[in-house]
């Protein structure tokens, strides 16, 4: 079956019937989620030998293009999710490809700073991040979030002082403050995510230490300018800021 068979099936049932409450009640849109999960929408951009679709930028930016015509929500969160994948997909492990390719995990972006600490430290095989991420879609519902924090040691500081992470959404002391209204979609779930302290393993780490800076160049900012432009919305995260990981 085609990425566009699939995505026509569940066009017009979960994705359509979640896109009302989004729009009205807020509601996140955790059915039509799960549905372009089950039909390997959520996977699309993973190696097929991993169970994914194989697919790259241009067929996801067509998914987007035509789920945000029935939920814009969904296409919101599938928007940070492929962007963050891009990342994923390139240096992260093969457990959470191959769970993303199967329809089991969703993740996002949390790479916008509120405040002047984003601090990680190192001690031996642990890192400790701390801050707090403004205008993360899918704020308590996505399963990992690609974190953006200063270098936990030892890293390429030329290349930006910045590091990337996938930071699980159950680690403990990770939480949403409140779930105000943020400048994404209704029902895009757009919100603070705060980490206080949040304690990862070193291989959490994606790319270089301190090279987080290029990843979100090269990788994260192409993906969502591309895949925000399907729909008619420029964007940077989330609502026309450039991520604070890459502004000057």
């Amino acid at each position: 079956m085609s990425y566009r068979t699939a995505l026509d099936h569940v066009l017009t049932g979960a994705v359509a019937s979640g896109g009302e409450p989004a729009r009205t009640q807020g509601r996140f849109p955790r059915s039509g989620v799960t549905a372009l999960g089950r039909a390997g929408l959520l996977g699309l951009t993973v190696a097929p030998e991993l169970g994914g679709g194989g697919r790259g930028l241009a067929e996801a930016a067509d998914v987007v293009a035509r789920v945000a015509r029935v939920c814009p929500a969904a296409a919101t969160v599938l928007r940070s999710h492929y962007a963050a994948v891009a990342v994923v997909e390139a240096y992260g492990g093969a457990w959470v490809r191959a769970e993303i390719a199967a329809g089991r995990h969703l993740c996002s972006l949390a790479l916008e700073e509120d405040g002047p600490e984003f601090a990680a430290r190192r001690t031996g095989e642990v890192v400790t991040l701390r801050g707090r991420k403004r205008q993360v879609v899918a704020a308590g519902e996505a399963d990992s979030y690609l974190w953006s924090s200063g270098p936990s040691g030892g890293g390429p500081g030329g290349l930006g002082g910045r590091s990337l992470w996938l930071v699980p959404a159950h680690a403990p002391d990770l939480y949403v403050p409140a779930r105000a209204a943020g400048p994404g979609p209704s029902g895009s779930a757009t919100s603070t995510v705060c980490a206080d302290p949040v304690r990862v393993p070193a291989s959490a780490l994606l790319g270089e230490d301190g090279g987080g800076e290029r990843l979100v160049r090269e990788l994260v900012q192409p993906w969502l300018t591309e895949l925000a432009a399907a729909t008619g919305v420029m964007s940077g995260v989330v609502s026309g800021h450039e991520p604070a990981l890459v502004a000057s």
